[in-house]
């Protein structure tokens, strides 16, 4: 097989980037590792920036976005029973926009079927090949039967665990890490949300997160032991431990229900420099991860979208031989910001186990400034809305 663009990883950010291209006439082929349903099923957030919502747009995936989506103007933070709203519109100029990782998934893949470009599912054994060369390739195993994919070059979407990342040496790659010692634990219930806007929540049995797919929908989070399992926790020890953690005029209205789908997901923050090595692009989740806390992860993938998008149509359109160089510095420079934001964003909401009186004083003084302060609830703004492309 021959393509111009090679896509590991079958995910939003791969499926995204290879819209993106096809509609710019731009040959690209995705491998993924698990099935469709596999990825379809997967539960992940749904606080798109406006950036992503107006990429969507571009791909021409975003009517139903459009339809369906839930503008969000602020956000709620509390520290136990003090409450302080963050005007997103007032602060920031626009809002996010609620819609769920798995319909973004679902457009991108309709879209993807319509146009007929290929996307092999289930693949095995991918091994990339002469990634400093003018002629890199792809080799992988579907059905028992080993292939190649020539290509021009290749966009790693792989995820954190996936192989691209690994196939730049060791040598030529620097990562930095942070792992938080807890986890969340979160459970979808086909219930109304706590409240029309996402609670944050900072209490002194830990962290709380209310947030919401859809009017019908609610997706509820609490911070956990990072050794935790799903297993030791009931549908009504979650209500019950959700509820301590909320003022009381959130607890006290709070509609439960069976949960549909339980998980705990540890929190890292992750960097890798560079984005790119020889004709590799890493993208999303391949090059870097956030903690949950913000809502970053998908809108940062979308950000690396932007800019490798906009690189390789320089590249096969403007025939500018060094649009792709300058993608990792300007992706990066993104990147840290946001990993900036998520890491502050942990440790203003969360209660970690060495934490000193001290430590909760700064935490509650963070809290006065941002309510007492306009230019600080404007640096939050800004970064939960999405920082400029």
């Amino acid at each position: 097989m021959r393509t111009q663009v090679a896509i590991i990883g079958g995910g939003p950010s791969g499926l995204l980037l290879g819209q993106i291209l096809h509609k710019a006439g731009i040959d690209t082929i995705i491998l993924e590792r698990q099935s469709r349903d596999h990825v379809l099923s997967r539960i992940r957030a749904g606080v798109l920036e406006q950036g992503l919502v107006d990429l969507m747009t571009q791909a021409g995936v975003g009517d139903r976005l459009a339809r369906d989506g839930i503008p969000h103007h602020g956000t709620i933070l509390t520290h136990d029973e003090k409450e302080l709203r963050i005007d997103f519109t007032r602060h920031a100029g626009r809002p996010v926009i609620v819609y769920g990782q798995t319909e973004v998934t679902r457009d991108l893949y309709a879209a993807r079927d319509a146009s007929g470009a290929p996307i092999l599912h289930e693949v095995s054994d991918v091994e990339l090949h002469d990634l400093d060369s003018d002629r890199p390739h792809v080799r992988f195993t579907q059905n028992g039967k080993s292939q190649r994919i020539d290509c021009d070059y290749i966009a790693g979407c792989d995820g954190f665990h996936g192989v691209s990342r690994q196939s730049i040496p060791s040598e030529k790659r620097r990562e930095f890490e942070k792992t938080y010692p807890f986890g969340w634990l979160g459970i979808l219930s086909e219930t109304p949300p706590a409240h029309h806007e996402l609670i944050y929540a900072n209490s002194g049995r830990g962290f709380a997160l209310c947030s919401m797919r859809n009017p019908m929908l609610s997706r509820y989070y609490v911070q956990c032991r990072v050794d935790d399992h799903v297993d030791n926790w009931t549908d009504q020890a979650f209500w019950d431990e959700l509820r301590h953690r909320l003022p009381s005029q959130y607890a006290d209205t709070l509609v439960t229900g069976p949960s549909i789908e339980k998980s705990i997901a540890p929190l890292r923050s992750f960097v890798c420099e560079p984005m790119q090595y020889g004709r590799l692009f890493l993208c999303g989740d391949a090059a870097h991860i956030v903690p949950p806390t913000g809502a970053k992860g998908l809108n940062a993938a979308a950000a690396d979208v932007f800019y490798l998008s906009d690189a390789l149509q320089r590249r096969y359109l403007d025939q500018d031989v060094q649009a792709l160089e300058g993608y990792s510095a300007r992706a990066l420079a993104r990147v840290w910001k946001i990993e900036r934001f998520s890491w502050w964003m942990t440790s203003l909401l969360h209660r970690f186990p060495d934490q000193s009186e001290f430590d909760l004083r700064m935490q509650q003084t963070e809290m006065a400034m941002l309510a007492e302060d306009n230019r600080a609830k404007h640096t939050l703004a800004l970064s939960y809305v999405g920082l400029p492309y």
